[in-house]
């Protein structure tokens, strides 16, 4: 458990994984419940935009600038083992199939992009364009659906089983920075760049039918720019970050009355991730620290320290004792 005495970063048989990259080019593994930095791997030539750990708890992949690169968590060398060529322009969003078959990635060449993650070799196996740059990319718990936001404004669901899609567009005018679907696929969260976030209830999502967004709630969730949105493993929570120097905590019962995560240091929080027990939040911000929340409490636990620039990504992965 991360609030916990157990778990070190760097050994994936270990209870937690946590990872924090940033503007000064490097990607750090974390000892979770001491602060402690164990391993700083290399990412040349690029800021990392986002982080994503392999399912399998071995890997983590860095999209950056025209790259993403896939590091060995468990390795001695501190270089990618695996970098993903052809790209274009920066890469803002990847992710992993749940059984590790295949990854996803999604940058501003306008375009979403699978990889076959099954041959020697990273192979973009399929392209979906649109037209405008892409900020983020979620998959549905489904795992046949990628739900694609991007710089106009527009929410692409992307159906991989037909190739068919559906456009939504919440609001005009407004760039679509991130967004997540909860892991019981009951909510998709989006947040854009005028601090607001929306909320669907997802229905459909099976084999016989694809899913269909029906509006519940839109939230004036921040003063400015709303960088991040997650939701909690237990489905009872969201977290939304920000340009406004917040991070908030909304049931997703009623979305109403959040709990601010705020400290006089802290500035743009770029993106949060939550620990499998629902209990801690880990945020990652401009000033180069990254702080763990008690939920409950609204208070920070930890801080890791050590980036020399901002922490734009972080990637949280603690396990379930038997």
């Amino acid at each position: 458990m991360i609030g916990g005495e157990e778990g070190c970063v760097g050994d994936s048989s270990e209870t937690v994984i946590l990872a924090t990259g940033g503007y000064d080019h490097t990607i750090k593994l974390w000892q979770a419940h001491t602060g402690n930095c164990q391993r700083t791997l290399q990412n040349p030539e690029s800021q990392v935009n986002a982080l994503e750990i392999t399912p399998d708890r071995q890997r983590i992949a860095a999209a950056g600038y025209q790259h993403v690169r896939i590091y060995d968590i468990n390795g001695s060398i501190n270089t990618a083992a695996v970098n993903c060529e052809g790209l274009t322009k920066n890469v803002t969003s990847v992710g992993f199939q749940e059984d590790g078959k295949w990854m996803y990635t999604g940058g501003e060449d306008c375009s979403a992009r699978i990889w076959d993650l099954r041959k020697g070799s990273m192979q973009c196996q399929r392209i979906f364009q649109v037209s405008a740059p892409v900020n983020c990319v979620c998959l549905h718990p489904n795992q046949a659906e990628l739900i694609v936001g991007d710089q106009s404004g527009i929410i692409h669901i992307w159906d991989l089983k037909t190739d068919h899609n559906e456009q939504l567009i919440p609001e005009t005018d407004a760039a679509i920075l991130s967004m997540a679907v909860d892991p019981l696929g009951s909510f998709l969260a989006a947040v854009n760049n005028k601090g607001r976030c929306f909320i669907w209830e997802l229905g459909g999502g099976t084999t016989e039918e694809p899913t269909r967004l029906i509006p519940k709630h839109k939230l004036e969730a921040h003063k400015r720019h709303a960088l991040k949105c997650r939701f909690s493993p237990d489905s009872q929570m969201l977290v939304t970050t920000s340009a406004d120097q917040t991070a908030k905590i909304w049931g997703t019962e009623k979305f109403e009355n959040p709990q601010e995560l705020t400290c006089d240091a802290q500035r743009w929080v770029w993106d949060a991730a939550f620990s499998l027990d629902s209990q801690y939040v880990v945020t990652a911000s401009s000033d180069g620290v990254a702080r763990l929340w008690d939920v409950a409490e609204g208070s920070i636990k930890r801080e890791y320290t050590g980036h020399q620039k901002a922490i734009t990504a972080l990637a949280l992965e603690d396990v379930a004792r038997d």
